[in-house]
């Protein structure tokens, strides 16, 4: 059974999506930092996998993976749901 959602303002609401687009934004220079130092940081290595430089690897599967754990972090510890109704804002302002 899922819990009861809570009921917010919309002030509360607006506050809520503001944190979550600026922790979308934190999450996008992270995974561009890791995109960096596996990509360029990888570069100044002669190390191949089946032909191909390891920075490579690094710069496509390292940023796909940092992505990921972006989303899955801010699905479960940032964003919450809630609706975005304009009757609801009538009613509460």
């Amino acid at each position: 059974m899922l819990p009861e959602k809570k009921q917010w303002t919309y002030r509360e609401k607006m506050a809520q999506a503001n944190r979550e687009a600026k922790a979308t934004v934190v999450a996008l220079v992270i995974v561009v930092v890791v995109w960096i130092a596996a990509g360029f940081g990888l570069s100044a290595f002669d190390v191949e996998v089946f032909g191909t430089p390891i920075w490579v690897f690094g710069g496509t599967l390292g940023t796909w993976i940092a992505a990921i754990v972006a989303a899955v972090v801010l699905g479960r510890r940032v964003f919450a749901d809630f609706d975005l109704n304009e009757e609801e804002r009538d009613a509460n302002n």
